[in-house]
Parts: structure tokens; C-alpha cells; sequence
């Protein structure tokens, strides 16, 4: 119990000794508080003191820096307004004296007027008495010549157009002459070494083949029991088979030259051989058309070889091979082909263009007719598709299109393959010509001369590549002639299709014709 009392009593007493030195830490604490207060305050109040006479000082500066700009700006407001005064005074002056001047010149302006319009009084004065004396002169004129003032104008532009026309005609003359002397020689001189340096055989060929018969007898066993032989032999090469009484002969017809060789092939080979059945006859077609097939080949390789061009496609070089059973107006298109690739390799190296590129597109510039019996439309357009298709250069295609006049001719290429195929065409006896087309032809350019004012006769001569021209020579004077023969020219070339060029000669005749009696 008394342990306990104890225990009490000491809880009690530290309680007591905790609680007053709290109270003696806090008094303590609140008089180092109040002490650090009122440093503070008298640091405050120090500061404050000091910044009260800091603006003071700057507020006396700045009053004085003020006053002095303000003087600074007046007196350089007053400098200004001095100058602006004095440039105002030059000014003035200036103005007054440019006044003065004009004032000036205004009299004198008055003075020019007046003199002025004196003159303009005396110049209508003088231009009355230049009429009043033209008239006059005018009449004067008319009484001496006999004619009317419309009538002398119409004198003057006749004499006009008459001298016109003899400047004219000399002009072309002298063009014409000039062009000659020139183009002429050089184009011949071109023309004659390419055509020297190309010599073509032409083979002429036709729409039918005679195949010869050993005997008479052979007609028989060609046609067979009952025509089975000869229907047979129609049937698998496409030809008809014309027998008739021809002695020993027997002809095929059929506008494919191709179909129609394999024809005469096999039908060679089965009389050479005898035995005529058609399962035989199938058999010697088959060999037939491979015999062909494999002389196509080696003429396109053998063409590509004489040209010598490479890197071909091998179907074109095929189509080549065709043209070898291929004629136009007689003239074998192969050969032909061969010719204008030639000559337009040879134009080509005179003018520095490119041979291999002349000479590949006159190879091929009728490439189209080795299919023309099986595509439809023109040899041109199908030999531009051809062209195209296997991817030929576009030189050459454009060569292909304008070759026959269809295009317009834009690149030398073009220009040279159509002039080598004029010049293979042209030469006589390299084309048969039918004589209906051929007498057209004539009377057509016949009907083209006499079509001009003042022609009284033409008459085509030397096979259609000359016109004479028989002219009224009262009508047609000689200064005429020379117009006359380019208009006719002009004409031709317009209205019509021929191989060459054609020459215009036109004649005048003044006869004198008395009697002494």
C-alpha cells in the first residue's frame, strides 16, 4: 500500500516538473520571440527611411533630366521650324519664277497661233489653186489622150498586170533555172549512182500456172473416178484446176501465188511419181507445202543476207520470204523490195542519213502484200499493223505509212524509201501496166490540159510521161506560158496517181503569113 502511495506521488511530482518546465520554456521562448519582433520592426523602419530618401534623390534627378530634355526639344523644334521657314522662302521664289516663265511662254504661244493660223489661211489657199490647176491639167490631159480618167486608170493597172506578169514568169524562170543548175544535177548524179549500183532481174508474174502432162492420158487419172482425184487435189491446196484441151497441159488459177506454187508442187510430184489417189495426193500436198514453207524461209534468210540487216524478227523474216511468190503489176515484190531497200541504202549514204536504217524499211516497206490475200484492208495498213506488232522502229513504220503518199512524209527515211520506190517502179519494163488503166490514165491527163483558158490541142505522148500542150497565141502570151505550165503541173500532181514524174510542154506559135501577087 505505502509502495504504491509512493508510486503516486512520484507520477504526480514528474507530472508537476514536466508541467512547469513547459511553462518556463514557453516564457522563454516568448521573450526571444518578442526580442527578434522588435529587431525586425527597427530594421523595417530603417528601410523604410532609406527608400523615402532614395526616391526623394531620384525624383530631384529626374525633375532635372526632364527640364533639360524639354529644353533640348524646343530648341531643336525651333532649329526645324528655322529651316522649314528658309526651304519655304526658296520654294516661294521658285514658284514665282516659274510663273514668270510661264507667263512667258504663254505670250509666245499666242504669237505661234496667230502666226499659224496665218499659214494654215495661205496653205488652203494654196491647195484651192493646186486643185483649181490639177482640174485644169486633168482636163488638158483627157482632151490630149483621148481618154477618160476611168478609162487611163484602167489603161495603167492593164499595163500594171501585163508588167507584173513578165516580172513574174522571168522570176519562176530564173527560180526555175537556179533549182535546175543545182538540185537537178545533184539529184541525177544521187539517183545514177544508186541505180548503177543495183541491177534487179524482174520476173513477171500471173494469176495462173500451166503445169506440162507427159501424155494426154494423164488428164484421166488426174481427175480420177468420178472427179475424186481432182477434188481432192481443190480441196487441200485451195486452187482450181482448169483442164481443158489444151494439148499435155493442165492450169491452176488462184490469186494466192503461195497456195497456188504448192499446187504446181505437188501436182508435179504426183506425175513424176504415177501413183494419183487422194490419200497419195494428201501425202504429196503435205511434202509440197513444206518444200515451199522451207524456200519462204531460206529466200527471207538469203534477203536479210543480201541486205545485209540483222536482228530481225524470225516471222518477219518469214513474211519477206513470201513476197517471193508475190508480183505486182509483173513485177516480182521480193525483188522489188530488194531493189528499193538498195537504192534507198545508197541515196542514204550520199546524204549522210543511216544506211541500215534506209535499207530495213525499204525491205520492208511492202511487207503488208505478203498478207493481203488474207487480211483485208490496204497492203499500207497492214504492213503498219505488221510493223507494229512485232515492234520495228518507228522510223520504219512511219516509212511503211507514207511510202504510197497516205501520211505526210516527216523524217529523211520516209522521203528516201519513197523516192527508191518511185525509182524502181519507174524504170521501163519494170511494171506491166493494164491497158485499160493506161489509156484512163492518158485521157485523163489530156482532159487536165485542155480544163486551162487558152490551150486549144493536147496530146499525151511518150507513154503518158510527156503532155504537149498547143496554146492560142492570142490568148496565152509567152510570159503566160511559164504560169500556164506550173498551174497545168500543179494539176497533174493533184489529180493524178503515176509511177515517175511527168514532163509539160506547152508550145506558141506566131505565124506571119502574106501573099505577093
Amino acid at each position: 500500500m505505502d509502495t504504491t502511495i509512493w508510486i503516486l506521488i512520484l507520477v504526480a511530482a514528474a507530472a508537476v516538473a514536466a508541467i512547469v518546465g513547459f511553462a518556463a520554456g514557453v516564457a522563454y521562448r516568448k521573450k526571444v520571440a518578442e526580442k527578434e519582433i522588435r529587431g525586425a520592426e527597427e530594421e523595417a523602419t530603417r528601410i523604410v527611411n532609406e527608400a523615402v530618401k532614395a526616391a526623394e534623390s531620384k525624383k530631384r534627378e529626374a525633375l532635372v533630366e526632364a527640364k533639360e530634355e524639354i529644353l533640348r526639344t524646343r530648341n531643336e523644334a525651333e532649329r526645324e521650324i528655322k529651316e522649314q521657314r528658309v526651304e519655304l522662302q526658296k520654294q516661294e521664289r521658285r514658284l514665282q519664277s516659274r510663273d514668270e516663265l510661264l507667263e512667258r511662254k504663254y505670250d509666245n504661244l499666242e504669237a505661234q497661233k496667230a502666226q499659224l493660223e496665218q499659214k494654215l489661211k495661205d496653205a488652203d489657199a494654196v491647195r484651192e489653186e493646186a486643185e483649181r490647176l490639177k482640174k485644169s491639167e486633168l482636163d488638158l490631159l483627157e482632151k490630149i489622150s483621148g481618154y477618160s480618167q476611168e478609162e487611163a486608170k484602167r489603161y495603167l493597172l492593164e499595163t500594171l498586170q501585163s508588167a507584173v506578169e513578165h516580172e513574174a514568169a522571168l522570176k519562176i524562170r530564173e527560180i526555175n533555172q537556179n533549182l535546175k543548175d543545182t538540185a537537178e544535177a545533184k539529184a541525177k548524179e544521187y539517183i545514177s549512182q544508186a541505180i548503177s549500183k543495183c541491177a534487179s532481174d524482174y520476173v513477171s508474174e500471173a494469176t495462173v500456172s500451166v503445169v506440162p502432162l507427159p501424155n494426154d492420158d494423164m488428164k484421166g487419172r488426174i481427175i480420177g473416178r468420178e472427179g475424186r482425184n481432182i477434188r481432192a487435189l481443190e480441196t487441200l491446196t485451195g486452187v482450181d484446176l482448169i483442164i481443158d484441151d489444151t494439148p499435155e497441159a493442165i492450169t491452176l488459177s488462184c490469186f494466192d501465188p503461195v497456195r497456188r506454187e504448192i499446187a504446181r508442187l505437188a501436182l508435179e510430184k504426183l506425175i513424176s511419181d504415177g501413183r494419183i489417189h487422194p490419200t497419195r495426193i494428201e501425202d504429196m500436198v503435205e511434202k509440197a507445202r513444206k518444200e515451199v514453207e522451207n524456200t519462204i524461209r531460206q529466200e527471207g534468210e538469203r534477203a536479210m543476207l543480201e541486205v545485209g540487216i540483222h536482228g530481225m524478227n524470225p516471222e518477219l523474216i518469214r513474211l519477206i520470204g513470201r513476197l517471193h511468190y508475190r508480183s505486182s503489176y509483173g513485177q516480182n515484190v521480193l525483188r522489188h523490195s530488194l531493189e528499193v531497200a538498195h537504192l534507198a541504202g545508197h541515196l542514204a549514204s550520199e546524204i549522210g542519213a543511216d544506211v541500215m536504217l534506209a535499207k530495213r524499211a525499204g525491205l520492208l516497206h511492202d511487207i503488208g502484200k505478203a498478207l493481203s490475200h488474207e487480211v483485208e484492208g490496204s497492203h499500207v495498213d497492214i504492213g503498219v499493223d505488221v510493223a507494229k506488232k512485232y515492234r520495228e522502229h518507228d522510223e520504219v513504220i512511219h516509212a511503211i505509212a507514207a511510202h504510197h503518199g497516205d501520211v505526210e512524209p516527216t523524217t529523211v527515211i520516209a522521203c528516201l524509201v519513197d523516192a527508191a520506190d518511185d525509182i524502181s517502179a519507174a524504170r521501163p519494163g519494170a511494171r506491166r501496166e493494164n491497158i485499160e488503166a493506161y489509156i484512163k490514165r492518158l485521157e485523163k491527163l489530156e482532159e487536165i490540159a485542155c480544163s486551162f483558158k487558152g490551150v486549144e490541142r493536147s496530146f499525151a505522148v511518150q507513154a503518158g510521161r510527156e503532155i504537149r500542150i498547143l496554146v492560142r497565141p492570142e490568148e496565152v502570151s509567152d510570159d503566160g506560158l511559164v504560169l500556164l505550165a506550173r498551174d497545168v503541173a500543179n494539176k497533174i500532181e493533184a489529180e493524178l496517181q503515176y509511177p515517175g514524174q511527168i514532163k509539160v510542154n506547152i508550145i506558141r506559135e506566131n505565124r506571119a503569113v502574106d501573099y505577093a501577087k
